[in-house]
């Protein structure tokens, strides 16, 4: 039993580097491909080291990025332990090469339209920073600034918590260099970024739940435990029919819909079903839970 759990222990590790690894090479391409040739600011630390960056060229945006990160990675450990460290600096340090070698090593072209270059970059950053938040990881900056703030805003998404801080960097860069265009440019990309990244984080959670009155609540139900679905019922009156009726509650994913439809019509075709779409389903059958739940 120990020699397979540190075999299931080594190979979630493997596959959490593998991960983060794939996420920080998305995240700097992105950068590379769609943020610098199209003069787009990036949010966030890499936003800070892009304007510096522009009156310092010597200085490489990667190498800023690790130094601007460093105090912000003390405060993390502090609240979240070593883990933190080891997995973020890993996604940090590499995304930071990806991103000089890539600028060293490719001389991408700008893309004529710069609204493509926001929707493909913000998508590609947005899908990147959620495979890493995923698994505990950030490439630092926003992502980690956002993560210790959800602790503090927990009915924020961390998508809207890192959009915010990307603003201010972006209103920051656009007073800078005066450039209204680039500075809209930048916050489509990053509002494209935020979207990604919740569906990335939140949309593995997404579910839907049934609400169903009826008058053959017992068979219902048994039916529905039958394909291993969770439900619980409540004895109800009905207010028009003036009759007892039951409601069944079961949260589902959605790819059993059909399923669901079709176990309630064959018992009772008079049954009155609401089915409605939930964000955030947790508990036994569904999502863990913790204090550092995203």
């Amino acid at each position: 039993m120990k020699k397979l759990r540190q075999k299931v222990r080594k190979s979630r590790v493997i596959k959490n580097m593998l991960l983060i690894t794939l996420g920080s090479f998305v995240y700097a391409f992105a950068f590379e491909w769609m943020f610098i040739p199209n003069n787009i600011v990036m949010g966030g630390f890499t936003g800070l080291a892009q304007t510096l960056n522009r009156f310092v060229p010597a200085v490489p945006i990667g190498v800023t990025v690790i130094a601007l990160n460093i105090p912000l990675f003390v405060l993390g450990i502090r609240r979240q332990g070593f883990r933190l460290l080891l997995d973020s600096v890993y996604a940090m340090s590499l995304s930071s090469v990806f991103i000089d070698v890539l600028g060293y090593a490719i001389r991408f072209r700008p893309i004529e339209d710069h609204l493509v270059a926001c929707l493909i970059g913000g998508g590609m950053v947005g899908i990147s920073m959620g495979i890493l938040l995923m698994v505990g990881a950030t490439t630092g900056g926003v992502e980690l600034a956002a993560r210790l703030l959800k602790y503090h805003f927990k009915h924020i998404s961390i998508g809207k918590l890192c959009l915010f801080i990307d603003l201010l960097v972006i209103a920051f860069y656009t007073l800078v260099f005066r450039n209204i265009n680039d500075g809209l440019y930048a916050a489509i990309a990053m509002y494209i970024s935020s979207l990604s990244m919740d569906a990335v984080v939140y949309g593995r959670n997404t579910s839907k739940v049934a609400c169903i009155i009826c008058s053959e609540g017992r068979q219902i139900k048994e039916r529905l435990i039958e394909l291993d679905l969770g439900v619980t019922n409540i004895r109800a009156h009905g207010g028009y029919s003036d009759s007892e009726k039951d409601i069944l509650i079961c949260a589902f994913k959605p790819s059993r819909i059909s399923e669901l439809k079709s176990a309630i019509m064959d018992i009772d075709k008079t049954a009155f079903v609401i089915i409605c779409n939930a964000e955030d389903i947790f508990g036994e059958g569904f999502a863990d839970v913790s204090m550092d739940s995203l």
